[in-house]
C-alpha cells in the first residue's frame, strides 16, 4: 500500500508516517523504482502497537521499544516488552503502599492524644523518622508542599504533628508515583478543608490509570508478539517452536514484497 493508504489504514498523517519510519518505529518501507514507497499489514500492527504503547507508557518510551524489538535477537525484544509490565507492577505495588500508609496516617490523627507543646519535631528528628534526607524536606518547603515553623533567629524548623503529618501524606504521594504539581495540588485541597480523602482519591485514580495503562500495554503486546514472530526468521537455536510446529506452520512473507499490497 503507498503511505497515504496506511496513514488512512492506521489513523496517522502521512507526515507521521515518514517521521515514524524515520525513527524506526515501524519497518523500513520497500522503495519502488520510481522511489514511492510501499507498506504492508506490518507496518499497520507496528502502527497500532506503537499507539497502544504511546498510551502505555508514553511517547518516547514507546519509540525506543518499537525500535528495538524490530533489532533486537528474539529473546532480548520479548524481554524488553516484558520490563514494561514489570515497571507498571511496580508502579502498582508503590501506589498500593502509599495508600496503606495514608491509611495508617489518618488512622493516628483519629485515635491520637492531643498534641502537647513538646511534641514538634526537628527537621534531623522528622527526616530520620520519615526516611528522607533533610535536604528532601527543605525542598518540599521550597515547593510549598509542607510549611514548618520558625522557632528562633537562627531559622531552625520546627514540625508540630500537624506539619508532621502533611509531610508524611506529601511522602506518600510522592512514593505512590505522584509528581511535584500534582501533590501540590493535592497539598491545596487538604490545606482548604483538611480532608485526607482527597489525597485518598488520587492514589485511587493513580491506581486506575495504572491498571488502564497495564491493559493497554496487554493489547500492545499481542501486535508485537506479531511482529516479532512475522520478521526475519530466526536461527532453530533461537527459535523456541519444535520443529513439528514450524513445519505445520506458512511462511511469513517478506516485508514490503509485491505480494504486500
Amino acid at each position: 500500500m503507498t503511505t497515504g493508504r496506511l496513514a488512512a489504514a492506521a489513523g496517522y498523517s502521512v507526515q507521521q508516517v515518514r517521521d515514524l519510519e524515520r525513527l524506526g518505529v515501524i519497518p523500513p518501507a520497500v522503495r519502488m523504482p520510481n522511489g514511492y514507497r510501499r507498506f504492508g499489514p506490518e507496518h499497520v500492527t507496528a502502527l497500532r502497537a506503537y499507539r497502544a504503547l504511546a498510551v502505555a507508557v508514553g511517547p518516547v518510551e514507546a519509540r525506543s521499544v518499537m525500535h528495538d524489538v524490530q533489532v533486537l535477537p528474539y529473546d532480548e525484544a520479548l524481554a524488553r516488552v516484558v520490563e514494561l509490565h514489570s515497571g507498571l507492577t511496580r508502579a502498582r505495588a508503590e501506589s498500593l503502599t502509599a495508600l496503606r500508609a495514608l491509611d495508617t496516617i489518618v488512622d493516628e490523627a483519629a485515635h491520637d492524644a492531643p498534641p502537647l507543646p513538646g511534641d514538634a519535631m526537628s527537621i534531623t528528628e522528622l527526616a530520620n523518622a520519615i526516611g528522607v534526607r533533610s535536604s528532601t524536606l527543605r525542598f518540599w518547603e521550597k515547593e510549598g508542599l509542607v510549611a514548618p515553623e520558625r522557632i528562633d533567629r537562627n531559622a531552625a524548623r520546627s514540625y508540630s504533628p500537624a506539619a508532621a503529618r502533611d509531610v508524611r501524606i506529601v511522602a506518600a504521594l510522592r512514593a505512590g508515583g505522584y509528581r511535584l504539581p500534582a501533590v501540590r495540588a493535592v497539598m491545596a485541597a487538604i490545606g482548604t478543608d483538611n480532608d485526607t480523602d482527597t489525597a485518598r482519591d488520587a492514589l485511587h485514580e493513580r491506581l486506575h490509570t495504572i491498571a488502564v495503562q497495564s491493559e493497554t500495554l496487554l493489547r500492545a503486546g499481542a501486535d508485537i508478539a506479531n511482529l516479532i514472530e512475522n520478521r526475519t526468521p530466526r536461527s532453530s537455536n533461537s527459535n523456541p517452536k519444535s520443529a513439528t510446529a514450524t513445519a505445520h506452520s506458512s511462511p511469513s512473507p517478506r516485508a514490503g514484497t509485491a505480494d504486500d499490497s
